[in-house]
C-alpha cells in the first residue's frame, strides 16, 4: 500500500494525495516515448477513453485539482500561506465548475492578467506542508481503524482491474520502448537534455517532413531536427 503522486505514478498507487500546487501529466510524445507500462493500462480505467486520450497524446499537463476532480487523486492539500492561512492553488480556477457554454473549467490555470495577478500571489505566499502531512495522516489513521486482512484482500481485489491490463501488455510494452531507443526516443532525449532551456523539443513538422520524404534514422537527422542543432545554425 502506497500513497504517492504524479499521474502514472498515482495511479500506480492505491491511495494518492498531492500538493494542490502539483501538475500531472504526461510527456512522452512531446519527447521521444510513449506512456505505456501503466499510463496506457491504468488512465483509462480512471478518467475514460476520451480524456484519456487526449491527456497521453497531446501531453498537456493536469492541474492537481483537475487529476482530483478527474478521479486520478484520493486528496489533494493546500500547500501555500498567506496571512497566516491556507490558500487554495492561486493560479487555477476553484470558483466555478464550468464557464458560460457550460465547458467544465474547474481545476485549469487562469490566463491572461488574472494568472499574473496570481503568480504575484505565489511569489509572496509562504510554502507550509503540515496540511498535506495532516492529509496523509488522516489516510492512514482510517487505514489502521480496519480489518488488516480484510483491508488487504480488497485491495488486491480492486488492483486486478489495473492488473489485468498491466500483465497483458508489459512484454509488448518493454519490447517497443527498446525499439524506441533508437529512434524517436534517442532524438527525443537528446533534445530535452542538450537543448537550451527555453526550448527543448524537436522540430515536429519537419520530422515529418523528412519521414515523409523517405529520410533514414540516422545522425544527420537527429542533427537536422534538434534544437541545440538549430540554435547553432540561425
Amino acid at each position: 500500500m502506497r500513497v504517492g503522486g504524479g499521474q502514472e505514478i498515482g495511479m500506480a498507487c492505491d491511495f494518492s494525495i498531492s500538493s494542490d500546487m502539483a501538475r500531472l501529466g504526461q510527456a512522452g510524445p512531446k519527447h521521444g516515448s510513449a506512456p505505456i507500462g501503466g499510463a496506457t493500462d491504468f488512465l483509462p480505467l480512471f478518467v475514460g477513453i476520451e480524456r484519456a486520450m487526449y491527456s497521453l497524446t497531446l501531453c498537456e499537463p493536469w492541474t492537481a485539482h483537475q487529476a482530483y476532480y478527474f478521479g486520478v487523486l484520493t486528496d489533494i492539500a493546500p500547500v501555500l500561506k498567506m496571512d497566516g492561512k491556507f490558500i487554495a492553488n492561486p493560479l487555477v480556477v476553484t470558483d466555478k465548475i464550468t464557464d458560460e457554454y457550460g465547458r467544465i473549467i474547474f481545476g485549469t490555470m487562469k490566463t491572461g492578467e488574472e494568472l499574473a495577478k496570481a503568480k504575484e500571489v505565489v511569489a509572496k505566499a509562504e510554502v507550509d506542508l503540515a496540511m498535506l502531512d495532516k492529509t496523509v495522516n488522516t489516510l492512514i489513521a482510517k487505514i489502521l481503524h480496519t480489518f488488516p486482512n480484510c483491508m488487504n484482500k480488497t485491495i488486491s481485489e480492486v488492483r486486478k482491474y489495473k492488473l489485468e491490463h498491466w500483465d497483458k501488455n508489459k512484454e509488448g510494452s518493454r519490447e517497443w520502448l527498446a525499439l524506441n531507443m533508437m529512434t524517436e526516443a534517442k532524438a527525443g532525449f537528446r533534445a530535452f537534455n542538450d537543448g537550451p532551456k527555453e526550448n527543448r523539443e524537436v522540430d515536429f513538422v519537419l520530422l515529418r517532413k523528412l519521414l515523409a520524404e523517405g529520410h533514414e534514422w540516422n545522425e544527420e537527422l537527429h542533427q537536422t531536427i534538434s534544437p541545440q542543432f538549430q540554435k547553432q545554425t540561425v
